[in-house]
Order: structure tokens, then C-alpha cells, then sequence
């Protein structure tokens, strides 16, 4: 068994082979992140070991390494996603002291891909990767926004002590153009201030056009995760993008600690006590944590589940027992909805060796 792990840049990858021992074996490759990158390193590969199952362990990098990853599966071999900071973990204990480099990045996460053999495996999701492409943009658009709604804030606060209402609603934006229009301004300061509001109306729109898009491939991926209060489409396009095929988490508890809801224990000397988990997917656990907002405020289940635990966890404690309640709701309802998925999904498929 030889495990290839791989440090991901934008323009290079460094790939290194380990053994089963974790020896390194062959040399170390730096090859470009191109068209011609899959044969490059299959080529590579069959020179060292030929005919040896191999696992290509891949650093947590997805933005660089996506395209690296589908080539890999899509030619039949196994990938796992190794977490950046258990590949740091592996440097320190194998690396001198100090020492860090492209090869011996890529070495740790070799290491930690034999270490840790439960990590993620990769899988194609044409539906998800589609939705993935809208959410970002969408979440990117939210952030541009937000921004341009600043800056018109802050502009018509000091040229016409106006502090307006939510410039994302189109009545308040319409309120705000007519306001600019009728007050007593200099021809560039008003010229500027529309240019301003048509640039929010435009990303307005834009986001509209996303939500409508989003609804309609949400839908029919996830009618039981919908009926989830708390959970809106844009919630659901957010969870669905960003855990893929729930079948990867065989347990909630592997989906609660992936979100970062599941307390960690700090305890010792027989003090057992536990703490927040601050690491895990903030954009899925910020999603919980609305829907744990929402619940409060309108879900009677929620609510008594709430103030059945205030008392001794206090508000926030209370509120994180029902965000780790929503993981085993979420847990249930997206396998409920994938095994409904008409569409193919691509994974590894072991080779029988009989």
C-alpha cells in the first residue's frame, strides 16, 4: 500500500510517497498545476510502485486542489481530504524542529492520511458542485453589499444627517433615491450617492436572481431538510454545498463535531468538564445557529427544550444543546433526502482482489 501525499499550491502541487511503514519512498515531485497534471502524476506513481493500490491524500486546500482531486478519482483512485491543522500536528512530530518545507508539508500529510485512516474520501456531486458555484457567489455578493451599503450610510449621514432603514429592501432604497434626488446637493456629491444606490440595486437584483436559482435546485434535493424550522433554501443550499453526500458522516456525532457542536473535554484529575468547540465549519455552524434563533422564537418544541435546560446550562448553554439537537434533526433529514437522489455520485470503488 503506498499512501502519496500532496501539498497544494496555486500554480505547483508537491507530491511525496510513503509506504505503509510511513517510509518515504521514490523522490519527491513538483509538478504544475495544468492540463497535464493527472498524467504527470500517474506516470510518476507507476515509477515507484506499479500495481500497488494507492491513496492520494490530498492537504485540506480545496480551492487549489479540487481539480486535482477530481482528475484522481475520476481515474480510479482513492482520495482523502487530510484537515490542515492534523497535517501541521504531523510536521511538528515527524519534522525537526522547525523545519518546514513544500516535500516535508507533504510528507505530514501522508503521515497523518495513515494515522487517521476515517478521513474524508472524496466524491463527485455534479448536483452539489453546481449548487456550491451559486453559494459562494451569492455569499460574495451578501459581503459586496454590505459594503456599498456601508459606505452609503455613512455618506448620506454626513451630507444629509439621514440614516436610512434596510437598503436591501427596495422600499427603503427607493426612499433613499428620492431623498437624493430632492435635496439641495452639488452635482458630483449627487452624482456619486446615485452611483452608489444603483450599485446596491444592481446587487440586489443579482441576489434575487441567485435566490430563485437556488430554490429551484434545492427543492427537489431536499424536501425533508426544508420542513426543518429554522431551515430556509438558501440554509439548505448552504448545508447541502458544503456536506455533499451525508452518507460521509456515518453518525450526527461525526456531523456535530464537523460543524463545531460538539463540546470538547478538558478534563482531568477526575474534574470533568467540557468546553465550546471553536473549530469545526463556521458556515455550517453559523447556519445553526440561526435555525436555533428561529426555533426559539417560533418552534414550541424548541422553546420548552430551551427552557428546560436554562436553569443550569444558562441562555447560551441552553442554546447550544439545541443546536446539537438540530444535528441529529439535519442528520436524519438529509439521509432521508439522498436516498431519494435520482443523480449519480462519484466515489472510489474499491478493487476486488479475489
Amino acid at each position: 500500500m503506498v499512501t502519496v501525499g500532496i501539498d497544494p499550491h496555486k500554480h505547483v502541487h508537491v507530491a511525496v510517497a510513503v509506504n505503509a511503514d510511513g517510509k518515504r519512498i521514490g523522490k519527491p515531485l513538483t509538478v504544475s498545476n495544468d492540463v497535464s497534471l493527472i498524467a504527470v502524476l500517474l506516470k510518476w506513481i507507476r515509477s515507484i510502485e506499479d500495481g500497488v493500490p494507492v491513496t492520494w491524500a490530498i492537504e485540506d486546500g480545496r480551492g487549489f486542489a479540487r481539480r486535482l482531486a477530481d482528475g484522481l478519482l475520476l481515474a480510479g483512485h482513492e482520495v482523502v481530504w487530510v484537515p490542515t491543522r492534523l497535517a501541521a500536528a504531523h510536521r511538528k512530530l515527524h519534522a525537526a524542529t522547525g523545519a518546514k518545507s513544500d516535500q516535508i508539508d507533504a510528507t505530514a500529510v501522508a503521515h497523518a492520511a495513515i494515522a487517521n485512516p476515517g478521513l474524508d474520501r472524496h466524491r463527485i456531486d455534479e448536483r452539489v458542485r453546481e449548487l456550491r458555484v451559486l453559494v459562494d457567489y451569492r455569499t460574495d455578493l451578501i459581503k459586496r453589499r454590505t459594503m456599498a451599503i456601508n459606505q452609503l450610510k455613512a455618506q448620506l449621514h454626513v451630507w444629509l444627517d439621514h440614516t436610512p432603514g434596510d437598503l436591501a429592501r427596495a422600499r427603503n432604497l427607493e426612499a433613499v433615491t428620492a431623498l437624493v434626488n430632492t435635496a439641495s446637493l452639488r452635482t458630483h456629491v449627487r452624482q456619486a450617492l446615485i452611483g452608489m444606490i444603483t450599485e446596491i440595486a444592481e446587487i440586489n437584483k443579482r441576489v434575487h436572481d441567485l435566490d430563485t436559482a437556488i430554490k429551484q435546485l434545492v427543492t427537489p434535493l431536499a424536501p425533508a431538510l426544508l420542513e426543518v424550522v429554522g431551515i430556509s433554501h438558501n440554509s439548505a443550499a448552504v448545508l447541502i454545498s458544503e456536506i455533499g453526500d451525508i452518507t460521509r458522516f456515518a453518525t450526527s456525532a461525526k456531523l456535530a463535531r464537523y460543524t463545531g457542536c460538539a463540546p470538547i473535554p478538558v478534563y482531568s484529575a477526575d474534574n470533568e468538564r467540557h468546553r465550546l468547540h471553536r473549530g469545526g465549519n463556521r458556515r455550517l455552524n453559523s447556519v445553526l445557529y440561526t435555525a436555533a434563533i428561529v426555533q426559539k422564537r417560533r418552534h414550541p418544541p424548541a422553546q420548552a427544550l430551551l427552557a428546560r435546560h436554562e436553569s443550569a446550562k444558562g441562555a447560551r448553554g441552553a442554546r447550544r444543546i439545541l443546536q446539537r439537537h438540530l444535528i441529529d434533526v439535519i442528520h436524519r433529514a438529509m439521509t432521508t433526502d439522498r436516498t431519494a437522489w435520482q443523480h449519480h455520485v462519484t466515489h472510489h470503488q474499491p478493487a476486488n482482489l479475489t
